[in-house]
């Protein structure tokens, strides 16, 4: 039997056997995730004998999907929203970085030794490379305190940021932002900080002093398609970069206004989406993710 995934350049046939290692992704909803579309599509490019599926798992159902990985012998599984800190109970290990950030989107299976890693941050971190753009010694403005913003800003931290400025709401995510600024001044020696969003003019400067705006709230996806934390473009200078992590719509209004001030650099969150899944990849099957080839994929469906 054989699975047939169609890229760019016409169908590419995989297998299914015997010998087939199984890896998921745990979340809830998840059916809209371009992770099988980019998994499964490399791993048939580089020949690897692995599927990718999803599986609608909220946190009432994980412990017993979890066990699954172990009872199965999958290779591993990703892990997104509601689960990335629930979890973490139910494995063996976590990567420092995962400690860090009190968080798990991916698990490797070693012969039923589990591990938590997060690879967001590394994926953040390589899509700015990607684009020749180094984060050591740079000053970066955050929006957010969830489950994107909180591996940004220790990756970034641990790869060499000289200063982040985070900014958020007084919201649940509150405290999880205070324990970042915490844990990164303790591991790292960034300069870190933490800055109700209330204060605007405070907002307004640390933009104009950064080398990178960074917006990673779901502000910009539906339903908030027509919004943006930063409307005036007047509060970018052209050589900074603006990076916003949403990647669907995938030129968002926070995008158009950074475009409108005339800003080099900016960037939706596709590339961040591809690097992360790349360092997922890696963990699982030590090879490295053809990404120029899985961007053709995405941006041809994304053209369709």
């Amino acid at each position: 039997m054989t699975n047939k995934i169609t890229g760019v350049n016409g169908p590419i046939t995989g297998w299914l056997d015997g010998h087939t290692y199984l890896i998921g992704l745990m979340a809830y909803p998840i059916r809209h995730s371009m992770s099988p579309t980019m998994h499964n599509n490399a791993f048939a490019k580089l020949g690897l004998n692995y599927t990718y599926l999803c599986f609608e798992v909220g946190n009432d159902k994980l412990k017993g999907a979890v066990d699954a990985i172990r009872t199965l012998d999958m290779r591993g599984s990703n892990v997104s929203m509601p689960n990335k800190k629930e979890v973490i109970q139910y494995l063996d290990k976590l990567s420092p970085a995962s400690k860090m950030c009190d968080a798990v989107n991916t698990i490797v299976n070693d012969h039923g030794v589990l591990t938590g890693y997060t690879t967001d941050g590394i994926g953040f971190v390589q899509s700015l490379k990607d684009e020749g753009f180094d984060i050591k010694g740079k000053i970066m403005t955050l929006t957010g305190a969830g489950g994107a913003a909180t591996p940004i800003a220790v990756q970034s931290a641990l790869d060499g940021a000289k200063e982040i400025r985070m900014f958020n709401i007084r919201d649940k995510n509150w405290p999880q932002a205070e324990k970042t600024v915490k844990t990164i001044r303790e591991n790292t020696d960034c300069k870190v900080s933490l800055t109700e969003l209330s204060d605007q003019e405070a907002f307004k400067q640390s933009i104009g002093e950064s080398d990178i705006y960074c917006d990673a709230t779901s502000i910009g996806m539906k339903p908030f398609e027509d919004k943006t934390l930063v409307s005036d473009p007047s509060w970018f200078h052209q050589d900074m970069v603006v990076f916003d992590t949403v990647y669907s719509p995938r030129t968002t209004k926070l995008m158009r206004v950074a475009q409108e001030a005339g800003v080099k650099h900016v960037y939706d969150g596709i590339g961040m989406m591809i690097d992360q899944g790349a360092a997922s990849f890696k963990l699982w099957t030590g090879k490295e993710m053809p990404t120029d080839y899985i961007r053709e994929i995405i941006f041809s469906d994304d053209n369709d």
